[in-house]
């Protein structure tokens, strides 16, 4: 029973593991030789194949996050802002972003700043007239007792 399994069932099983995963995996990710090229060795070369598939085909941990030439380590977009990196493809928070924290300071919300201030304005006039009509008028606008 165990010959068996060392002798036809797990090299099946590897065979047709890699073969399903040489088949599902991006092109970006594929090694040294291009995809279909990958596909024929792991299909005719059954011991052989999946095992040079699963070692060399396929980009796999670290080497994933690497730059597309293939360097391992560095990021993969290039800049501060780009995907990639060490921090597994993810891209940064804002706050870490110098782009983004550029972009606030660039006077594009300057236009939003001037409507909140006016509306605060209002809402302080409106707050000031109901207290007013809620005291009986008594004191005097601005708030002080006399």
């Amino acid at each position: 029973m165990l010959r068996i399994l060392l002798t036809i069932v797990l090299p099946l099983a590897l065979w047709v593991w890699a073969f399903i995963d040489c088949l599902v995996a991006p092109e970006d990710e594929v090694r040294h030789l291009p995809k279909p090229i990958w596909l024929i060795i792991v299909l005719l070369f059954p011991p052989l194949g999946p095992i040079a598939w699963l070692a060399a085909g396929k980009r796999r941990g670290f080497l994933r996050t690497g730059a597309p030439d293939g360097q391992p380590g560095r990021p993969a977009g290039g800049g501060p802002a780009g995907y990639g990196g060490a921090r597994g493809g993810r891209p940064p928070a804002p706050d870490d972003d110098p782009e983004f924290l550029a972009s606030l300071g660039n006077g594009s919300l300057k236009g939003n700043d001037k409507d909140h201030e006016d509306m605060l304005k209002q809402w302080e006039a409106d707050l000031r007239r109901r207290e007013r009509e809620l005291r009986g008028g008594d004191e005097p606008e601005d708030g002080r007792k006399s």
